[in-house]
């Protein structure tokens, strides 16, 4: 149970600072879609943000740290203290050479990254030509972003969670910063955006050293790409590219294909995987970087039985946040793009495919989480193949579901596709997971099922309730849209947790527990 307890409160302290991360996150997306709507030049700059986009998902919250933790664990735990700063200093200088090399490669081959980003823009000169220099401008955000990721994998190793976890506030915080007060001085506006991911980058890196200092970190500049433990934290981090970031690889393919689609089509799945981002990170992100440090710990202790029970909990905990999280997503998809987004350039047809692409993203929302939170397990074992293999499926799956799709539904389609993907993903994942460990809790997970979803209906009907229909299509009105919006997520969050109350979901006292604990600790 310490574990347990140890996983819930690294999990909170992740999901308090992701919460603020978030809320930034957004604060900066209703800036951008006021400031440049949802066109052409909105269009551009998200195709050249996908690269460190994906880059900061990839390294900051998925293959680096998977691969980094299990190793750097393993020197703490069966060597010296001076071997593992060592493993820290080399993991460190060859990555951030590495990314340095990919960086100019990058800039170089610009124009031929965006021909294979949006195909689609080189009908367009205008478009293609800015979508080379803002992806230029963004592009040394990879190195930034690899120190920064191999700075929090260290951390985390060492139970620190809070600055790695606040670091991404300060990419939101440049980025907000640049839209507001650089744009109006630049002959083209949405350049500031991209300047403000490079400082924000640099800033999330910077902001993480004290912190690894203080834990006797002394940074020597020490590449070597055959010190033994570098080599196998890179395959690790190989094979597990593929597995820890299919939802990026098919949202990568998403853009792709909607830059076929009508003007805007990018702009609309961009906005939604935003919304869709928040309580994936604050809830699932969060669960499975808390939980890896205590699986790679018991990995390296050979305590099978305390893995199989940490990852069971955790899921079950995932399953309770994300299930009424998908359903809230689902009911209130209007409203919440009407009261975030509708205003300026950002008109009510762009809130109704936007809200349509939302749709189709919640119905997958526990798949994306379940899918991190399971990974973990087979990264603490230092078996990043089996989710490799398994996400090249669930990749084909996507290609093949979004050209069926994206027809019919256009921009939706491609929605779907992965969140029916991601299904696929994470139900393949547990099954192999089964055979090779036995059983998981599979009754404990029927009978949470059984309670929360008859709860999480409730939840729907009390939003929309709440919500009402009136307001979304006008314009502006924001106090009054977010005070509709407010009352139905109180409504549907109030009837969630008394049906669970009422049902003994036991996840509920976890929860409790675990923020009655956080308080009186912090009012000491």
């Amino acid at each position: 149970m310490g574990k347990n307890r140890e996983i819930a409160k690294a999990a909170g302290v992740i999901g308090g600072a992701t919460f603020l991360s978030r809320i930034l996150g957004y604060l900066r997306d209703v800036i951008v879609a006021n400031l440049f709507g949802a066109g052409l030049a909105t269009d551009a700059f998200i195709v050249a943000n996908r690269i460190p986009n994906y880059l900061r998902r990839l390294f900051g919250e998925g293959t680096l740290n998977a691969s980094l933790v299990p190793v750097f664990s393993e020197y703490l735990n069966r060597r010296s203290h001076d071997e593992a700063w060592e493993l820290a200093n080399v993991v460190m200088s060859s990555i951030s050479a590495l990314l340095t090399l990919l960086t100019l490669l990058g800039i170089f081959f610009a124009p031929f990254v965006v021909r294979v980003l949006a195909p689609g823009f080189s009908d367009n000169p205008e478009q293609f030509a800015l979508t080379v220099l803002l992806t230029r401008v963004t592009f040394p955000f990879a190195v930034f972003i690899g120190l920064s990721a191999a700075v929090m994998g260290i951390l985390n190793t060492l139970k620190h969670f809070g600055a790695p976890a606040l670091a991404p506030a300060i990419l939101n915080i440049m980025m907000i910063l640049c839209a507001l007060f650089l744009s109006p001085h630049l002959s083209v506006p949405i350049l500031s955006l991209s300047i403000g991911v490079l400082l924000g980058g640099l800033f999330q890196f910077l902001v993480q050293v004290p912190f690894l200092r203080r834990k006797g970190f002394r940074f020597r500049f020490r590449f070597s790409l055959r010190h033994s433990g570098f080599r196998r934290v890179v395959r690790l981090m190989v094979p597990g590219v593929i597995g820890q970031s299919v939802l990026q690889i098919n949202i990568f393919i998403g853009n792709i294909l909607a830059s076929f689609l009508p003007t805007g089509s990018i702009s609309f799945l961009f906005f939604a995987d935003r919304l869709v981002q928040f309580p994936l990170g604050v809830f699932g992100i969060s669960a499975a970087t808390a939980i890896l440090p205590t699986l790679s710990q018991h990995a390296a202790e050979e305590n099978l039985p305390g893995m199989v029970e940490a990852l069971a909990r955790t899921m079950r905990l995932v399953l309770f946040l994300m299930v009424p999280s998908l359903v809230g997503l689902a009911v209130l998809s209007v409203p919440i793009v009407s009261a975030l987004f509708q205003r300026g350039n950002f008109g009510y047809p762009a809130t109704l495919a936007t809200a349509q692409a939302l749709l189709f993203y919640s119905l997958g929302l526990w798949a994306f989480a379940e899918v991190r939170v399971v990974a973990q397990i087979y990264y603490a074992m230092q078996d990043t193949w089996t989710p490799m293999k398994i996400g090249a499926i669930a990749v084909l799956a996507n290609i093949v579901l979004s050209l069926l799709f994206m027809g019919p539904l256009k921009h939706g389609g491609l929605a779907l596709a992965n969140s029916l993907s991601s299904m696929l993903n994470v139900a393949a994942l547990v099954w192999i997971l089964r055979r090779r460990v036995g059983p998981i809790g599979g009754t404990a997970f029927l009978r949470l099922l059984l309670k929360i979803l008859p709860a999480s209906a409730v939840l729907g009907l009390c939003a929309h309730y709440g919500a009402g229909t009136e307001l979304w299509k006008l314009h502006g009105h924001t106090m009054a849209k977010f005070y509709k919006l407010g009352w139905g997520i109180f409504l549907g969050g109030g009837a969630y947790t008394v049906m669970c109350l009422l049902l003994r979901v036991q996840e509920v006292w976890i929860v409790r527990d675990w923020l009655f604990r956080h308080f009186a600790g912090s009012h000491r």
